[in-house]
């Protein structure tokens, strides 16, 4: 089977072209891997709003059915309630349609534990021996089960996250939002989420039927429509969810986007506000979590990109961990369930805007402030590795040098870090500074250094 450049198999599960390097049959043989893998039983099958998803979820039945699992399909489902609901349901895994922030030609398959998490790398590890071995457990026509549909799935998180916050504080503000979920997977259940909150909500792009109105990565460049609804309809804030609605945008009540780095920073300073516990991040989150959490005396934990190894030292760190997540707007409420939730994102920061009493950007500049900047460049994870050992020989002398994830410097006024991306076939490199003026300087320099090194592979 022919598989293009384009195909990510990592933590992050498998992503590719659809109709490329993602096909029906090799769907088909990644279900049958995993259904193998964890021995039969009920399987839930999800997925975010993209047209390829009927297709790719018909080949995980296919494939699920074939070596004696249950499906069970939940339809369009954001992935935090997902994640929930294979928990919940005491399924033995499950297997979300989603390519999550990808552009629309992409999609993926992401892959579920029975405690409702992400394959460690270790289970990630021993499900593709199998895949890669062909070694499936292919059992009789006459013995394959029923596909059982589940209605109304996202019942349960929603339930769990309303009995989380401090409704009637969020309610008596009656907050105006705007709300835009791209036409994803969030789309039918955010609204609803919001007005059970007692807050109005201006509608963009709530229809789940995958037509993207802009990249799906929530980035400042992407969300210019919802700045301009939250300045028109003097909204009070505005939220924006990626495809699979587990990462949260926030835009001030000026219309002005925030920073997806904030997202995470605002709702771990409410968090740590209330209750006294550690916080973990991934290497490329911004330093401001690092100062908050020192001025409440609480340890920060860091991890490598991508968030089952965020979850896991969430789950196993001492003193236990209150909040977590990545800075790419994806906030993890271990009260809620270990996953990263736009949902609870947005509970968290509503909840913290009600008890300040003031207007998001006053909340927003109360933070410590940082400019962190992300570029990109073409390369597969093997070119990245050697640009990586030729970086730390011109850096390993000048700042502190962390090899856990890529290559993060870390330098007293600033940082700089360069990976292979766990999703798609580029390098991904990242500075901060305290000044945009400092961080793009920094990274100026960086990308010289780059070029410098590219030339030598």
């Amino acid at each position: 089977m022919k598989k293009s450049a384009t195909l990510k198999i990592s933590i992050s599960g498998a992503r590719g072209i659809v109709g490329d390097s993602l096909t029906p049959q090799l769907a088909a043989t990644l279900a049958q891997a995993f259904g193998t893998y964890v021995g039969g039983g009920p399987v839930l099958i999800g997925r975010d709003a993209r047209a390829s998803g009927i297709m790719l979820s018909e080949a995980v039945i296919a494939g699920l059915l074939a070596v004696g699992c249950r499906p069970i399909d939940v339809g369009i489902l954001p992935i935090p309630s997902f994640l929930f609901l294979t928990k919940a349901t005491k399924s033995a895994g499950g297997i979300a349609v989603t390519a999550s922030h990808n552009p629309k030609p992409w999609n993926g398959l992401k892959f579920i534990s029975r405690d409702g998490l992400y394959l460690t790398p270790q289970q990630t590890e021993e499900y593709l021996d199998i895949y890669h071995q062909g070694a499936f457990d292919f059992i009789p026509p006459e013995k394959y089960k029923s596909v059982q549909v589940l209605e109304d799935a996202g019942e349960a998180h929603l339930r769990r996250l309303l009995s989380r916050f401090d409704t009637a504080a969020v309610r008596r503000r009656k907050f105006r939002i705007a709300l835009d979920c791209n036409n994803g997977a969030g789309a039918p259940l955010a609204p609803r989420f919001l007005r059970e909150l007692g807050c109005e909500v201006i509608p963009l792009y709530c229809e789940p039927n995958g037509e993207f109105a802009h990249d799906p990565e929530p980035t400042a460049e992407n969300i210019p429509d919802v700045c301009a609804a939250v300045k028109s309809a003097r909204a009070d804030i505005g939220f924006v969810q990626d495809a699979d609605a587990d990462r949260l945008a926030v835009v001030d009540e000026k219309g002005r986007p925030i920073g997806e780095e904030l997202t995470l920073v605002l709702a771990a300073r409410h968090v740590l506000n209330k209750t006294k516990g550690s916080v973990v991040c991934n290497l490329s989150s911004t330093r401001a979590l690092d100062d908050i959490a020192a001025a409440r005396g609480v340890k920060l934990f860091r991890t490598k990109i991508g968030e089952i190894n965020v979850v896991e030292k969430l789950l196993s760190v001492k003193p236990k961990a209150v909040i977590g997540g990545e800075g790419n707007g994806g906030v993890i409420d271990p009260e809620i369930h270990p996953c990263r939730d736009s949902f609870a994102a947005m509970g968290l920061i509503l909840e913290a805007l009600a008890a300040h009493r003031g207007p998001v950007s006053s909340l927003v500049r109360s933070l410590p402030r940082y400019c962190l900047l992300k570029d990109r460049i073409e390369g597969s994870a093997e070119r990245a590795h050697r640009l990586i050992a030729l970086l730390k020989k011109r850096y390993e002398k000048a700042g502190t040098v962390n090899l856990l994830d890529g290559l993060k410097v870390e330098f007293p006024d600033h940082w700089i870090h360069v990976r292979p991306s766990n999703t798609e076939p580029i390098i991904r490199v990242l500075c901060e500074a305290r000044t945009e003026a400092g961080a793009r300087k920094v990274l100026e320099a960086l990308k010289t250094e780059i070029s410098a090194c590219l030339k030598k592979i």
